[in-house]
């Protein structure tokens, strides 16, 4: 019990030092703030990720690879699946399935696709009076395709495609968009480093008469297992083509097999801080795993200071 205890504190103290290194009132917005097309392709999947506050560039050793690092999949030796459901901030729904097929035993050759989707819900419709005329609702979704591959024991490279769709009321937007990652495992996985870059596109067509830029994103990450302790720690640097530097780091508990506990901080959590706002949990996130037969249910718990909080649950594993 005392080595538990131990473990837990260490692995909040990270997050909370991270925590303290936001000041009370930092909202100043970035310039480049807004300037890029299909906004939802930055909101991170998967419990067991968000969880750890976004930290698994360099992690990625599961099926949320798909979205973080898709060189992470080329490990996978079965097949496998993840269903993934938000309950994101003002009630928005977002859902996220994947497949993942080796091809052939020990080829180190694996593909997968996915789809994800969001739903804004319902708005109300008024003409320029005011009136209420009706209501409308728009979301996004997209397609996608990947293919890893290992080289050796110590490399891994993987590529995803992806066909992006959005629609608002009548008005409908198209792209298309690549990620590429790489990584690099040590010796008996005591330690990874991951390199990925998202969303390398274009906008096909837009919602009005002026097409915009992809969220073009690039990550670098690091996971460590602690020697002599059951703490898994990992970390990124993410760096947005339409925003400021965004640090992430997370820990997960593993003692308790097959029940997991995690933890995580990241830096764009301040984003979500009104001006004046004394919220400074934002940023912060909390979550849960269990082990059932070869399956994983992960919870994750995200608080978003003035505009709420959001919940994802979702199932991992193989089949």
């Amino acid at each position: 019990m005392k080595k538990a205890t131990f473990a837990i504190i260490t692995i909040l103290s990270l997050c909370f030092t991270g925590i303290g290194l936001m000041t009370e009132n930092a909202v100043a917005i970035n310039s480049n703030a807004g300037t890029s097309s299909f906004s939802f392709l930055k909101i991170n999947v998967g419990a067991r990720p968000v969880a750890m506050g976004g930290a698994y560039t360099g992690l990625a050793n599961d099926e949320s690879s798909l979205y973080y690092n898709p060189a992470g999949i080329a490990s996978m030796e079965n097949k496998g699946i993840m269903l993934d459901y938000l309950n994101y901030f003002t009630d928005i729904q977002s859902g996220y399935v994947g497949y993942i097929r080796p091809l052939g035993f020990g080829s180190g050759k694996v593909i997968a696709f996915h789809l994800s989707y969001l739903n804004y819900g319902d708005f109300t419709e008024t003409d320029v009076a005011g009136n209420t005329t009706g209501s409308f609702s728009g979301g996004d979704m997209y397609l996608a395709g990947t293919f890893a591959m290992k080289k050796g024991y110590y490399w891994s490279f993987g590529a995803t495609s992806k066909f992006i769709y959005e629609k608002v009321q009548s008005f409908s937007a198209t792209g298309i968009a690549f990620d590429l990652g790489a990584r690099y495992t040590g010796p008996r996985d005591h330690y990874s480093f991951g390199l990925a870059v998202q969303n390398l596109g274009v906008q096909l067509s837009a919602l009005g008469t002026e097409k915009s830029k992809l969220p073009l994103t690039v990550r670098g990450g690091a996971a460590y297992h602690l020697k002599g302790l059951p703490i898994l720690l990992s970390s990124d640097l993410i760096l947005p083509i339409d925003n400021d530097l965004v640090f992430a780091i997370g820990g997960e508990y593993y003692d308790l097999k097959p029940f997991y506990i995690r933890v995580g901080w990241n830096s764009f959590g301040s984003n979500y801080r009104a001006s004046g706002s004394s919220d400074s949990w934002a940023g912060t996130s909390l979550g849960v795993g269990f082990d059932f037969r070869k399956m994983q249910i992960s919870y994750a718990f995200s608080p978003g200071a003035d505009l709420g909080t959001s919940h994802r649950i979702t199932l991992t594993g193989e089949i």
